[in-house]
């Protein structure tokens, strides 16, 4: 892998993983909120937000698949993958100041195709906050 291009599908296997962490500050929920223009109050306003079942603000369910894609056009497969498809469950509220851990694990390879598919898991504490599956479109190594 190089900084500019990531695993081949070559490199790639069944169970390879790879993570990445963020901790979740006010100035990213904000911005988060600016980018998208999703400024929902369970997000951005705390006194909406401690009338909610939430009884306080949460960070936008999204920004956790964003960490996901961090993952995949960073570490695994890396620079040069093709995101393809995501499906995500969101099990629990991410609140600002938690640490998200983003995982990503390959559990099947299309040669043919050129796809792989793979498990993709936020946890915070060790505990899930969104799970899902992502398939991506990989380069073949280059002949020669």
């Amino acid at each position: 892998m190089s900084d500019l291009h990531g695993y081949y599908i070559e490199d790639l296997s069944v169970g390879q993983s790879a993570s990445y962490a963020k901790t979740v500050t006010e100035a990213d929920v904000i911005l988060f909120a600016g980018i998208t223009g999703d400024d929902n109050p369970v997000h951005i306003n705390q006194e909406f937000a401690e009338t909610t079942m939430f009884k306080g603000r949460i960070v936008h369910g999204i920004f956790c698949g964003g960490l996901i894609s961090t993952v995949a056009g960073t570490r695994l497969p890396g620079p040069g993958a093709i995101y393809i498809e995501q499906s995500l469950k969101f099990k629990a509220p991410v609140r600002i100041g938690d640490t998200v851990t983003a995982t990503v694990t390959v559990t099947e390879i299309n040669a043919a195709k050129r796809r792989v598919h793979a498990d993709t898991v936020c946890t915070v504490h060790g505990k899930v906050v969104v799970e899902g599956k992502a398939t991506f479109m990989v380069d073949n190594r280059p002949a020669g």
